[in-house]
C-alpha cells in the first residue's frame, strides 16, 4: 500500500491513511483518537490486534459499506441508507394513474425485430393518426426583459446563451399568458439547480407573498435558489419523486390557498405525465380522489370537493408551462393520453413502438465516429440534457440493417417528430378534457435545442 501511494499527496490531517486504489487518493474518513485508520479500513492493517479482534460485516441496509458486528444495532439507527420518514406531502403513487385491468403491459418490443411489412403498417397508422397535427403548431419564440442583461453579456459562453434563450422564451410565454404575477406558488418540476425559478423570481415586479417549490428527486449541487436575498419570496425544495407528490398536503398551500403555476424545462418523458396529473388531479382535491368540475354558485362562490367555499376567481391551478423532451422515456402506465390513443384506434403496443421511434427525431442526424467534430465544436449542455439521452438511446433502438437502408435519415427524422407530436397531442386532449385551454408551440429554434416544443395550459373561461 505504501509503495502504491509513494509520490502522491499525503493523507489529510486527522483522516484515514488508507490509500483507495480505485479513487487514486487517500480515504477521507475521520479516524478515532490515536488511530490511523477508519473503522472501514482498520481490518486491512496486519498486526492490528485490537481492531482485528472485532468482526466487521456488510451493512444489511447497504452492503457497499461494513460495520462492526457488535455495533450493528446502533449503526442501523443512524445509517444514511436507512428508510427516512416520509414527508407529509408523500402519498404513494398518487400521480401514477390507474391501471386498467383490460390493458396490456407496455411490452418491450424491439424495433429491430419488426419485418418490413410490420414497420410500413406501423408508419401508415402513424401518418393517418397524426394527419394535420403539425399544422396546429405556431412559432412563439419570445423573450423577456429580465434576461436582457445576461443575454447580452459577452462573458457567457455558447452553452449558457442557448439555455438563457430557452429560459427567456419560457418566461415570455408565461408573461403572454398572464402567469407572471405575485401571490402565487410556482412549482418547478425537475428543478435541478433551480434556474428557471430563479429567472421567474427576477421577472416578478412585486414578489410579495410569492412561493417557489422546486421539485427534484435527487440531490443537486450548485443550486441557485439559495442565493436569493429577497425575503418577500420563499424558495423551498421538495426532494421527492413527482409520482408521490400531493400538492394539497404542502403546508404553505393548505394555509394560504395560493394558485399554482406548474413549470418545467425539459421535463423528461413520463415525468411530464406525472406532473400534469399532480397539478390537475391532486391539487385542490381530496388527496387520492379526482377533482370534480368547479361550479359557480348563486352566491358567487366556487365549491370544491372538500366542502369548503372559496372566493370567486380563485383557481387551484392558474397555468401550466412545460418544455417537453425525452418522449422515448414515456411509458403507457403513466401516460395521460390513453383515451386519446384509443379514439384513434391505437393501443398500448402501438404506443410502445411509437415512443421508441420518437428518438429518431433527435438522433437521425447523429454523425458516425469518423465524421464527428472535435469535442470543442460540439454543443455541450446547449443540446440539453434530454438530447444526451437520445444519443445513447439510438444505439439500442435502431432498425435491422436491412430496414435501416430503406428509410433515409430525413424520413426517419420526420417519423420521429410525428411520434413526438402524437404523444404530445394526447396530453393536449387530456388537459382539454379537464377544462383547460391547452396548446403546443415552438418556443425556440432547433439550432438552440432539438427539444423545442412548449406545452401551455390555462383554465378555460367559464
Amino acid at each position: 500500500m505504501a509503495m502504491e501511494a509513494a509520490g502522491l499527496s499525503a493523507p489529510y490531517p486527522g483522516r484515514c491513511t488508507f490509500f483507495v486504489q480505485r479513487k487514486k487518493r487517500f480515504c477521507k474518513m475521520v479516524v478515532g483518537e490515536g488511530k490511523s485508520l477508519c473503522g472501514e479500513h482498520a481490518n486491512t492493517a496486519p498486526g492490528n490486534d485490537d481492531e482485528n479482534n472485532r468482526k466487521r460485516i456488510p451493512c444489511p441496509l447497504d452492503p457497499k459499506h461494513t460495520v462492526y458486528e457488535d455495533q450493528l444495532e446502533k449503526h442501523l439507527k443512524k445509517c444514511n441508507s436507512r428508510e427516512k420518514p416520509k414527508p407529509v406531502y408523500y402519498v404513494q403513487d398518487i400521480n401514477a394513474g390507474f391501471k386498467d385491468a383490460m390493458e396490456t403491459e407496455d411490452k418491450q418490443v424491439s424495433l429491430s425485430s419488426l419485418s418490413e411489412e410490420e414497420l410500413m403498417n406501423l408508419i401508415r397508422k402513424l401518418r393517418k393518426a397524426s394527419s394535420g397535427l403539425a399544422e396546429t403548431l405556431e412559432d412563439r419564440t419570445l423573450s423577456h426583459q429580465a434576461l436582457h442583461e445576461s443575454l447580452h453579456d459577452p462573458k457567457n459562453g455558447e452553452s449558457a446563451f442557448k439555455h438563457l434563450k430557452q429560459q427567456a422564451s419560457i418566461l415570455g410565454n408565461m408573461d403572454k399568458l398572464g402567469l407572471l404575477k405575485p401571490r402565487r406558488c410556482f412549482v418547478e418540476f425537475g428543478a435541478g439547480r433551480g434556474k428557471l425559478s430563479h429567472w421567474i423570481a427576477k421577472a416578478l415586479q412585486d414578489p410579495a407573498n410569492t412561493h417557489f417549490l422546486l421539485v427534484e428527486r435527487a440531490t443537486t449541487r450548485f443550486k441557485v435558489d439559495g442565493k436569493h436575498a429577497n425575503r418577500d419570496s420563499v424558495f423551498e425544495r421538495l426532494q421527492i419523486d413527482i409520482q408521490h407528490l400531493c400538492l394539497n398536503r404542502i403546508p404553505i398551500l393548505v394555509k394560504q390557498k395560493l394558485p399554482v403555476v406548474g413549470t418545467g424545462k425539459h421535463l423528461c418523458g413520463a415525468a411530464t405525465d406525472l406532473a400534469l396529473r399532480c397539478l390537475v388531479e391532486s391539487y385542490g382535491s381530496q388527496e387520492e380522489e379526482p377533482t370534480p368540475k368547479r361550479l359557480k354558485t348563486e352566491n358567487s362562490e366556487i365549491t370544491d370537493n372538500t366542502g369548503k367555499n372559496t372566493p370567486e376567481g380563485w383557481l387551484p391551478v392558474a397555468g401550466i408551462v412545460i418544455a417537453l423532451c425525452c418522449h422515448h422515456k414515456c411509458d403507457w402506465k403513466h401516460y395521460v393520453g390513453k383515451e386519446f390513443f384509443h379514439t384513434l384506434g391505437l393501443q398500448a403496443t402501438d404506443f410502445s413502438l411509437y415512443r421508441r421511434m420518437s428518438s429518431w427525431a433527435t438522433c437521425g442526424m447523429r454523425q458516425t465516429e469518423t465524421d464527428a467534430p472535435a469535442p470543442s465544436a460540439r454543443s455541450s449542455e446547449s443540446s440539453s440534457k434530454a438530447e444526451d439521452h437520445h444519443t445513447n438511446y439510438e444505439s439500442t433502438e435502431c432498425l435491422s440493417d436491412e430496414l435501416h437502408g430503406k428509410l433515409p435519415v430525413e424520413e426517419r427524422e420526420t417519423i420521429g417528430r410525428l411520434c413526438k407530436l402524437l404523444i404530445d397531442h394526447g396530453r393536449l386532449w387530456y388537459l382539454r378534457q379537464k377544462g383547460y385551454d391547452a396548446a403546443l408551440q415552438y418556443y425556440t429554434s432547433a439550432l438552440v435545442s432539438l427539444e423545442n416544443i412548449l406545452l401551455t395550459a390555462v383554465p378555460a373561461q367559464l
